[in-house]
Parts: C-alpha cells; sequence; structure tokens
C-alpha cells in the first residue's frame, strides 16, 4: 500500500505541476477559453437550418383579398419578412440573384377567380437553389402556410396548391451547391496553412535570421512568401473546379477566365492572413492553433452552412471582415447563374480590403522583426 501511495502521490504533483505549467502562461489561457466560448456562440447562432425572419419578396398579379390574405398570413409568421413588392415578372431576377430575396412567391392574375370556382389555384414559389437546404426549408414553410389556409377555407378539400421552382439548380441537388463550394473553401483551408506556416517553420529551423540580414528586402521576403501559397491554392481550385465539371457532371454556366480572377483575390487575401498569423508565431505549432481558432468561426460566417441574411445583425457585419463570404457567393453565382466581372465587381471590394490591410501589417511586422 506505500508503494502505491507513494505512486499516486508523484502522479498528484506531475499533475499539478502541468496544469500550473500550462494555466500560468496567458496566452495559453486566452487559447483555452475564449475560442470555446466565442465558437460555441457562433454555433447557436449560425449553425441552423431555421428560417428566421428570412427575406421574401411578393408579384401579386391578383390584386384580390384572397391573395392579400395569404400574404397576410406569410407576412404574419416568423420565419419570413418581407423585403419587396414586385410590380411585374422582370423583376424577380434582379430580387433573387441581388440575395435581396430568399424567394419570391407569385399568385397568378386568375388566383381569386380559379378559387371562387373552386378550382385548384397555383402559386408559384420561386427560390434561390444556390442553396438546397435553405430553398427545401423555405418552401416546407410556404407548404405549411397553405395547408393552413386551405384548412381554414375549405377544409374537405385543397384549394391553394404550390409550384416550387428552384433557380440555378432546378432538382435541388446538393451536389450543385457544396462542390463549387469546395472551390474556394479548400483553397482557403491550404492556402491560410502555407502561408501561416512559410516563416514559423524557418523560425524553428533557424534560418529566418539569416534570411533577414541578406540583401533582400523585407518587401521582396513577403512577395516571395505570399507567391507559393497564392499558386498552390490556384492549382487546387482548379483541379476542384475540373473534377466539378468533368467528373460530377455539374455544368458551368460562367467563364473560367472570371472565375480564376475571384479565386486569385480571393488566394491573395487568405495568404495575407497566413503570413500575418506567420509573423506573430513564434513555432508552427502556434501557428495551427491561431489557424484552427480562425477556420472554423470564418467558415461558419462564409454563409456555406445557414445564409448571412438569417444571421443576428451583429454577425451579418462581422461577415465583411471574412473573405470566404464573398468568394463563395462569388463561385456561386459564377459557376452558377453565369456572372460576369461586373456581376461579382462587389464581391471583390471587401476581399481586396482584407488583402490591403492584411499584407501591410505582415510586412511591418517583418522589419519589426528585423530590427
Amino acid at each position: 500500500m506505500g508503494e502505491w501511495k507513494v505512486f499516486f502521490e508523484k502522479v498528484r504533483w506531475m499533475i499539478r505541476k502541468e496544469l500550473l505549467a500550462t494555466l500560468n502562461d496567458p496566452r495559453t489561457r486566452t487559447l483555452l477559453i475564449v475560442p470555446v466560448l466565442f465558437q460555441t456562440m457562433l454555433f447557436g447562432y449560425v449553425a441552423t437550418y431555421d428560417l428566421d425572419l428570412a427575406p421574401y419578396a411578393v408579384l401579386d398579379l391578383s390584386h384580390s383579398k384572397a391573395a392579400m390574405d395569404f400574404e397576410a398570413n406569410i407576412d404574419g409568421s416568423p420565419a419570413f419578412r418581407r423585403v419587396r413588392t414586385l410590380g411585374n415578372a422582370n423583376e424577380i431576377a434582379d430580387a433573387i440573384d441581388s440575395g435581396d430575396a430568399m424567394l419570391v412567391v407569385c399568385f397568378p392574375a386568375d388566383f381569386a377567380d380559379k378559387l371562387s370556382r373552386g378550382e385548384a389555384a397555383p402559386i408559384q414559389v420561386i427560390t434561390d437553389g444556390r442553396n438546397t437546404m435553405t430553398a427545401n426549408a423555405a418552401s416546407g414553410y410556404i407548404s405549411r402556410i397553405a395547408s393552413d389556409f386551405n384548412a381554414e377555407r375549405n377544409p374537405s378539400g385543397t384549394a391553394v396548391t404550390l409550384e416550387p421552382i428552384a433557380w440555378y439548380n432546378p432538382n435541388l441537388i446538393t451536389r450543385w451547391t457544396f462542390l463549387p463550394s469546395l472551390i474556394g473553401m479548400l483553397a482557403f483551408n491550404q492556402v491560410l496553412m502555407l502561408s501561416g506556416l512559410s516563416v514559423a517553420r524557418e523560425r524553428e529551423q533557424g534560418t529566418f535570421d539569416q534570411l533577414l540580414v541578406t540583401p533582400l528586402s523585407p518587401t521582396i521576403i513577403l512577395i516571395g512568401k505570399a507567391a507559393v501559397p497564392v499558386l498552390l491554392g490556384m492549382t487546387q481550385s482548379t483541379m476542384v473546379m475540373l473534377l466539378s465539371l468533368f467528373w460530377f457532371k455539374i455544368p458551368m454556366a460562367g467563364s473560367v477566365l472570371t472565375l480564376w480572377t475571384v479565386l486569385f483575390v480571393f488566394t491573395l487575401s487568405c495568404t495575407g492572413v497566413g503570413l500575418s498569423i506567420s509573423a506573430i508565431s513564434s513555432t508552427m505549432q502556434q501557428v495551427m492553433v491561431y489557424c484552427f481558432v480562425l477556420l472554423m468561426p470564418m467558415i461558419l460566417l462564409s454563409g456555406i452552412s445557414s445564409p448571412v441574411a438569417n444571421m443576428p445583425e451583429v454577425l451579418q457585419y462581422l461577415t465583411y471582415a471574412d473573405p470566404l463570404r464573398f468568394a463563395l457567393d462569388a463561385v456561386w453565382r459564377v459557376y452558377l447563374e453565369g456572372c460576369d466581372l461586373s456581376g461579382v465587381a462587389g464581391d471583390f471590394i471587401p476581399m481586396l480590403a482584407v488583402a490591403a490591410l492584411t499584407f501591410p501589417l505582415a510586412g511591418w511586422l517583418f522589419r519589426h522583426n528585423a530590427s
């Protein structure tokens, strides 16, 4: 018994020593607490497919009381909020393409007449097929509202029927949304990690100080460090694009050159973030921890799991600092919609802003380390 007592006493002191060594480091304490709290809050608010005040538009060609009653049921639902009332069918494309509306509910001119005759009165529900899960959820909510509407007006039979239409993904095939997303997301993971490890690796190997005393300026070092992650990120994105196009047979509506332009700007912004992480990290282990802390929140805030418009307003503002959000939007619009550069010009501004901020920051950190 005495030997076991001594053994457990030694184990207790060893555990105490390790706990003190871990918790006495302020940086470690921060990494143990802050990411857990932040990511839990993000998952709670962002990682959900429930619709909450989802934006929708109405095109009412009937102008009847029955149509207004149905619209009132939608407006009274906590799942939707009306953002537009359209005047004609030509405005539907802009409402969905711009992302202002997640779906458009269309009442035909003869809607009330068919109801009065006891016939099936169809309502078109046009959803954004670029996000299949949200489109299915939105159609499901509208279907439930239609069922309640029919039960109130005609308990013995169905009067209102739905005609769901998904733009840019008619069959709501999940692969059509997910694989184009991977064109940007896989590059994001790899570029952030590669650029982040570039300087930290040399610090651990002891060659970074030697590099700083060479005739190369910090600007040249920065460009050289950035070129390889951008090149490899573009290569990986192209591989995913080719597999999506030729193996999985997902038709590409836009231009390859436009898509490459989007990916180049995106990988540039990711490289700036990675180099900034690398410049403040002493070891590769620190880089991997920082990248892990950043990756999950940025993926959640990108809109790949749930639409940005469905997030709390505070988090929507936070997404402007996430280049992945705008890269995914641009990739979806180029690949599935066929947008040209002018159509995705708004997505370039936040990505270029991130690059314009992070590259000078990384350069300043290099010069600071050099001095």
